[in-house]
């Protein structure tokens, strides 16, 4: 890659060779060809009462709000181009980040679930979406995850956290009756849904205009339809600040998460 063979600034430029834009790998990790879809409507009511006056995306983790966290990374990654979902207390998200041109706002009148406003977002530039819950915390390498997307030739990625299940009891086979096997207090990891899809936009079609529709239900008919579905494990730094002790975690580990 240019960053490998030591190039610092790359300019991107269009079929007639004029300058559009300049890469500063000093700045950032990549350059990656995505717009990045966040959902910012919920409600946060497990977090009352911080949620009462404050919309959960801009509670505040060690200096900076929830949402800024989620940009920044995104950012580092040359992703450029920014899709807000917003709902409860949507003014406040859209008055707090308007120093920011990159960013442009999606208000839904009604909940539309975790992708139906996506439908309201007509000017894409990218072939390549990515989308994400606004109350995540990670430190998840938006690179590697795209490349094992293009290199799969996927249409559609979920990044999956691994879930860890400790039996306290003896666990028995059983066929008719009779025992089999046992496993004494086993142990199980499944991959849990990590709440950040990567997908062609071409599969947005099956996304129904202005109706509540949420990723798992895209996830669905898309597996139903034979699409090339794959899951990216992820075994950094990930948490849902969806609870009060979320949160407080948040603030004790957030200056000792690897962000590089």
């Amino acid at each position: 890659s240019f960053r490998e063979n030591g190039y610092k600034i790359i300019p991107i430029v269009n079929e007639k060779l004029q300058i559009l834009d300049l890469i500063n790998f000093r700045k950032v990790r990549s350059y990656l060809p995505i717009d990045a879809v966040i959902m910012a409507g919920g409600e946060g009511k497990r977090l009352r009462p911080l949620t009462n006056k404050t919309p959960k995306p801009l509670l505040k983790i060690g200096e900076k709000t929830i949402i800024e966290h989620n940009l920044d990374r995104l950012s580092s990654f040359g992703i450029e181009d920014f899709w807000i979902s917003i709902n409860y207390l949507g003014e406040k998200i859209e008055k707090y980040l308007n120093y920011d041109s990159r960013i442009r706002f999606i208000k839904e009148d009604k909940p539309l679930g975790t992708i139906g406003a996506i439908t309201k977002i007509k000017k894409f530039r990218s072939e390549y979406i990515l989308l994400t819950n606004s109350d995540l915390l990670t430190n998840i390498d938006y690179e590697k995850f795209f490349k094992d997307f293009i290199d799969h030739d996927s249409d559609f990625a979920v990044l999956t956290i691994p879930y860890k299940i400790n039996v306290p009891y003896a666990v028995l086979e059983t066929l008719n009756g009779n025992v089999k096997s046992f496993k004494e207090k086993p142990s199980y990891t499944y991959q849990s849904n990590g709440g950040v899809y990567l997908m062609k936009r071409k599969v947005l079609e099956l996304v129904p205009n202005d109706t509540f529709f949420n990723a798992t239900d895209l996830l669905e008919k898309l597996i139903k339809n034979k699409y090339k579905v794959i899951s990216f494990p992820f075994t950094g730094y990930w948490l849902d600040i969806g609870r009060h002790e979320d949160f407080e975690r948040a603030q004790k580990e957030i200056y000792t998460i690897n962000f590089k």
